[in-house]
């Protein structure tokens, strides 16, 4: 079940997206959130940031688990999600790092890592999944072709994926090939999810989703079957849909 809000710009999009934060922390403290990384949740962050700043709102009870983190980065490189996560919002709030889940991309045995990681979320249910999506329609790092039963795992990159990444790096050669993702069926399990897309760049990979069949070949089309989906967008990425009102 999608919810659609169709927003003039990301200014507009990060409040719509604090406002679900916010009503699912006024209602449970102590919430587990289901983190994501890339340009699509900075502006939600920033408006948690600032909350907490106003407010006082304490996030010392909240739970995190991220979606993802590159193989073979090491979490202090600029690039890490585990700096990424700290630079744009652990940092600026008072949560307890012990209650922090981020992969380790570095496990000296990935086997156990991705067990690790799928049984340590198992033992929470996510409040609320953040979420952006792949050009591709890959949500969390599960690219096209990713069964719908898949948990934690390691996947490779498409190269359309590493493409899109390699603005935030040197090159191309120094975007990783590999990376430690929920697999869809975590995701799944979250009791609602809110999903970030901007930008035309992302319009038909949003169209698939929630228009298009429900496929492995988009796997951000298998929300098609959860009962609740807040997609968060601005005018050009609800471009091709059939009514950007709804």
């Amino acid at each position: 079940m999608f919810t659609i809000i169709v927003k003039e710009n990301t200014q507009e999009m990060a409040q719509a997206a604090f406002e679900v934060i916010k009503g699912v922390l006024d209602k449970k403290p102590n919430a587990v959130l289901g983190l994501a990384t890339g340009s699509s949740p900075i502006g939600l962050y920033k408006k948690m940031i600032e909350d907490h700043k106003l407010t006082g709102r304490s996030y010392k009870d909240v739970v995190t688990f991220n979606l993802d983190e590159y193989v073979r980065l090491d979490r202090n490189h600029s690039q890490s999600y585990y700096t990424f996560m700290k630079e744009h919002l652990f940092d600026h709030i008072d949560i307890d790092l012990n209650n922090v889940h981020i992969p380790d991309g570095n496990a000296a045995d990935f086997d156990a890592e991705v067990r690790r990681y799928e049984a340590e979320l198992s033992k929470f249910h996510v409040d609320v999944q953040v979420m952006g999506i792949g050009s591709n329609g890959h949500i969390g790092f599960n690219e096209p072709g990713t069964p719908f039963t898949a948990t934690t795992h390691i996947e490779a990159l498409k190269e359309s994926t590493r493409n899109d990444n390699a603005r935030f790096f040197a090159s191309i050669d120094d975007v990783p090939t590999h990376a430690v993702t929920m697999g869809i069926a975590s995701i799944m399990k979250a009791k609602k999810i809110l999903l970030l897309a901007s930008t035309s760049y992302k319009a038909k990979a949003i169209a698939a989703m929630i228009h298009g069949p429900v496929t492995e070949n988009c796997p951000a089309s298998v929300l098609q079957s959860h009962p609740d989906v807040i997609v968060i967008t601005d005018k050009a990425a609800a471009s091709l849909l059939a009514d950007e009102g709804h």
